[in-house]
């Protein structure tokens, strides 16, 4: 039965859905809910390699 209200309710391929749950869990497990200084370690890098890129840029251009 196909609800018309929620058409995105089920999912097209239930392997796959399942296999991502598995993969997010896993990581989940191995990694850990991400913390505050894990989400800002990483956007410290993502800032500083975009500083570099752009100096890079602007020193050979």
């Amino acid at each position: 039965m196909i609800d018309d209200h929620k058409p995105f309710s089920h999912s097209a391929d239930p392997y796959g859905a399942k296999a991502n749950f598995d993969v997010k869990e896993k990581k989940l497990h191995s990694r850990g809910f991400p913390s505050f200084w894990s989400e800002t370690l990483d956007l410290l890098i993502l800032v500083g390699i975009i500083a570099i890129v752009i100096v890079l840029f602007k020193v050979f251009l």
